[in-house]
């Protein structure tokens, strides 16, 4: 199955803000739009964004509704290279970003600042891929060995890495073969038991396929929740969810 991640999706209040914020501090410029009647979705990414890298999807809803954040979803993650963290926080910081949590305070390992909205954007020294292009989504589950056996069997990930604490444990799962490039998921689990609300502000992940109906009979057979299949979708994607409620579309590019 190719179930390299093809995009995540977040709203936002008001577009042109959004897009102001992404394409000045991020130098992300518009890879394609889609205008309905009543909502507009607009695909953002660097200028070389890689075959297998992910785009971000910021979608309005034109009649001004507002979002909850949730907790379920936690953050997106960009890349810059392995010795420009401090320098590239800086110029966020310098250009009108929020200071949110700076490198010092995260052991000048990664930082975070906020879009205009509040999601959060974690900043991750990578020696691969373009600057500020989309490293890792990261989800909160509320039980690890389900959200892998999920990823596992449903869409043949793998698990590339992990980290264990005290009190919560991070894995990073990717289709096989995937390119360094591409996008990753991380799966929080904190080991107390909490439970999660997912709330609106977030949209959902994309896998990318090749055959939308073969994928989509595939996910079936491996008992993924029906929940948008691809007639329903006029055969140009599908959904289905994870075992937390997290959305997840089929899309073919």
């Amino acid at each position: 199955m190719d179930a390299t991640l093809d995009h995540v999706m977040m709203r936002v209040h008001d577009l042109d803000e959004s897009l102001e914020w992404y394409t000045t501090h991020l130098d992300y410029e518009e890879k394609g739009r889609w205008e309905a009647d009543t909502f507009t979705n607009v695909f953002l990414g660097p200028e070389d964004v890689h075959d297998q890298g992910a785009l971000l999807e910021l979608t309005y809803n034109h009649d001004d509704r507002t979002y909850e954040m949730g907790d379920a979803w936690g953050h997106i993650a960009v890349r810059v290279p392995e010795d420009e963290l401090q320098e590239s926080y800086d110029e966020l910081i310098d250009n009108g970003v929020e200071d949110y949590r700076d490198p010092e305070s995260c052991g000048n390992r990664y930082a975070f600042v906020k879009d205009p909205d509040g999601h959060e954007i974690e900043i991750v020294k990578r020696d691969h891929g373009e600057k500020w292009s989309l490293d890792h989504t990261m989800i909160r589950v509320e039980d690890a060995d389900a959200a892998l056996g999920y990823w596992t069997r449903k869409f043949e990930y793998g698990e590339t890495g992990r980290w264990e604490a005290d009190t919560f444990a991070n894995y990073f799962v990717e289709p096989a073969g995937a390119a360094d490039e591409a996008m990753a998921v991380e799966l929080t689990y904190n080991y107390d038991g909490r439970t999660y609300e997912m709330g609106d502000a977030w949209g959902h992940l994309a896998v990318r396929c090749t055959d939308l109906d073969e994928t989509w009979a595939t996910l079936m057979e491996r008992e993924a929740p029906d929940y948008r299949d691809p007639e329903s979708c006029g055969n140009r994607y599908a959904f289905t969810k994870d075992q937390d409620g997290h959305e997840i579309e089929i899309v073919t590019r």
